[in-house]
């Protein structure tokens, strides 16, 4: 059975960790505000498709740990140690190179490949 004061502490951690406020929170996840603003306060309880949308929107966010709280939080399983690929050089007739790119994601990582 899933204790539904846990799980909005959760909620409430996940808003934190990724500095969103309530308003922000929803727009992200795609309902509507008031929606948050009831499961937060206690009025209503979370339905199976807003914690769906939850962890689908944001994948470091666990279904198991969100509900009750098994697992970890950030869940960083998915994000890989793997050294970026080698940048190869475009033909450049006014002589620049590149020295490095650097990709932003979505939940606030990035990436760096230099040459």
């Amino acid at each position: 059975m899933v204790n539904v004061l846990e799980l909005t502490s959760r909620l409430k951690k996940v808003m934190d960790f990724h500095q969103l406020s309530a308003s922000m929170f929803a727009d992200k996840i795609g309902v509507q505000r008031s929606s948050i603003s009831h499961i937060l306060s206690g009025r209503n309880k979370p339905s199976l498709d807003f914690i769906l949308k939850v962890t689908s929107e944001l994948t470091d966010v666990d279904i198991q740990w969100l509900l009750n709280g098994k697992g970890v939080f950030p869940n960083n399983a998915e994000k890989s140690t793997k050294a970026p690929p080698p940048l190869s050089t475009p033909n450049s007739s006014d002589g620049k190179t590149i020295q490095r790119i650097v990709v932003f994601f979505d939940d606030g990582t990035f990436a760096e490949y230099q040459k």
